[in-house]
């Protein structure tokens, strides 16, 4: 359940400019997942959220650690949300377990990577727009690396 939770935090904070622990606290209820202003808290601290001051306002965001890599938690929903990967030309197509495309697809927004022009998700699948074939080739590559145990 916690796997879950983090993944739909990830997600939320993607979609929507949350501000704060009880908005976040909020979000969570109306998605399904009944937590406290603690639980949220705890979830923050683990998730290693910030606020940044986004368009003059504070929000919550995803952090890369110092070496610009994506903290463990970000690769351990890559790794539970992935299902498969397929190239169409210039655009890679990740299938992922049911309800996992939206945090998957923003853990690879996350990333910044600079082949990736934009993810779309849905329920179960992202595709994820590169620049060029041979920048989905590269992405593919890098997606493979981090899903190895």
């Amino acid at each position: 359940m916690k796997l879950e939770r983090h993944s739909k935090i990830i997600e939320l904070i993607g979609q929507y400019e949350i501000e704060t622990q009880e908005e976040l606290a909020l979000r969570l209820n109306q998605a399904g997942f009944p937590v406290t202003q603690a639980t949220v808290s705890r979830d923050i601290r683990e998730l290693k959220l910030t606020k940044m001051m986004v368009d003059g306002r504070q929000r919550y965001v995803v952090v890369r650690n110092e070496n610009g890599r994506m903290s463990e938690k970000y690769i351990g929903i890559l790794r539970e949300g992935f299902v498969s990967m397929e190239m169409a030309q210039n655009i890679l197509v990740i299938k992922t377990v049911s309800g996992m495309a939206m945090a998957v697809g923003a853990a690879l927004d996350a990333m910044h990577w600079s082949e990736v022009a934009g993810c779309i998700a849905g329920d179960d699948t992202i595709f994820c727009a590169n620049r060029s074939v041979d920048d989905t080739l590269v992405v593919m590559e890098k997606l493979k690396k981090i899903l190895k145990p």
